[in-house]
């Protein structure tokens, strides 16, 4: 959904060379924290996020993981809703052109949505439409990056303006855009082959194929309307466009498969603790199972249905998830590094054959100095971003009072 907004974020950041800079930049420390997280999940031999930093990081660490967990979730699913609901599947004419119907009222629609489509979706303790939900979103994606494309070549260019430079807004959209760590490890768990070498393999490959879906879309869309290009590229378009009106639908039709499942990784991490303390009094049955699930379930999508009917701004929403993803690409990936460094120099004995053999090559072609300097640089980047994405925000909401 993030990629509606690349365009806008392109000018925002003053063009376009500056843009891929910083995306190409980015890409080094995305990739970084998936190989990091990947390995920590072989040897920790957890198959969740938040599993994988308590087991090799502490509990102190893993609690504040599992807060943030469920807090960047919450937030994605509010920026879903607002992208979706509010913008995409409802009309792609502005404001001052939109027909007023009350079955498209911005407060309505959506409102019908969550009842008969997503939230009987998101119910059920296990969703198999989650196969099949990565191939729709992948093609929404490559029809718009083709469709934008293709429309910037058949109309005149425009001459570009550059803009003032805010690449902030830019690191946290791409922050917010390749932000698939949180997954990662369940990824990594279900592969048949887990050695290390095919999992950067995956890494690197994944990240450059959405490297040049985001950028060919963030590229076309700037040049075609330079300046006036609007935070959602969909609504720079008419809204007789049909091209543009099926990418919209794919869209809508993707986001509402995918928000489930961001609720059934969110609720797991605050209904599993609920279910093993009342495991230690009394026996869990189905039913407390399932009460306690749809209640999970209704909350979540009534919180962030409301917030995103009264505050639809997608720009505080895209600051307040850019910097809780600076946990989960930079901050625990560099704990991650720091306590694997940790084993591997003073536990090694307590590890299998292989792992000892899988040490020996990491200390021949990288160093120890160099994994501790690229810790320490990917936990300060992280911590820089954090700070700076929350001083946004809070500067966001003072100047809106």
């Amino acid at each position: 959904a993030g990629l509606l907004i690349f365009p806008w974020a392109f000018e925002k950041a003053g063009g376009i060379h500056l843009a891929v800079t910083v995306e190409m930049i980015s890409l080094v420390f995305l990739i970084s924290g998936l190989v990091i997280l990947g390995y920590s999940s072989s040897i920790s031999g957890q198959n969740t996020y938040q599993a994988v930093v308590r087991d090799v990081c502490g509990p102190a660490i893993g609690n504040l993981c599992e807060i943030c967990y469920v807090f960047n979730l919450f937030f994605i699913s509010v920026a879903f809703l607002v992208i979706c609901l509010c913008k995409v599947l409802i009309t792609g004419l502005p404001e001052s052109e939109m027909p007023y119907y009350w079955y498209t009222d911005h407060r309505f629609a959506p409102f019908l949505l969550c009842l008969f489509f997503i939230f009987p979706l998101s119910v059920p303790k296990e969703i198999s439409i989650q196969k099949y939900t990565s191939v729709l979103g992948t093609f929404a994606a490559t029809y718009l990056t083709v469709a934008v494309t293709v429309k910037y070549h058949m109309r005149p260019v425009h001459e570009i303006n550059l803009s003032c430079l805010n690449t902030a807004v830019l690191v946290l959209l791409i922050l917010c855009l390749f932000q698939c760590h949180e997954a990662c490890i369940a990824v990594y768990s279900s592969m048949e082959n887990r050695k290390l070498s095919h999992w950067v393999f995956i890494s690197v490959i994944s990240m450059f194929i959405c490297l040049i879906i985001y950028s060919l879309t963030g590229v076309f869309g700037y040049l075609t309307f330079g300046k006036n290009v609007a935070p959602d590229i969909l609504m720079s378009y008419s809204g007789s466009d049909v091209t543009m009106i099926v990418a919209r639908l794919l869209f809508g039709i993707s986001i509402i498969t995918i928000y489930p499942i961001i609720i059934l990784l969110g609720r797991s991490v605050i209904q599993d603790p609920l279910l093993r303390r009342r495991h230690k009094h009394t026996a869990v049955t189905e039913s407390y199972e399932s009460r306690t699930r749809v209640a999970l379930t209704t909350v979540w999508v009534t919180i962030t249905l409301l917030i995103a009917v009264v505050d639809p701004d997608i720009s505080k929403v895209i600051s307040v998830v850019g910097g809780v993803s600076a946990f989960f690409i930079f901050i625990f990936p560099g704990n991650c590094c720091f306590r694997i460094l940790f084993l591997m120099f003073n536990k090694i004995h307590t590890y299998s054959f292989t792992f000892t053999i899988t040490f020996c090559f990491y200390a021949l072609f990288c160093p120890r100095y160099l994994l501790i300097t690229w810790g320490m640089i990917t936990l300060f980047c992280g911590t820089y971003i954090f700070g700076q994405s929350t001083s946004i925000a809070i500067m966001q909401l003072l100047s809106d009072t």
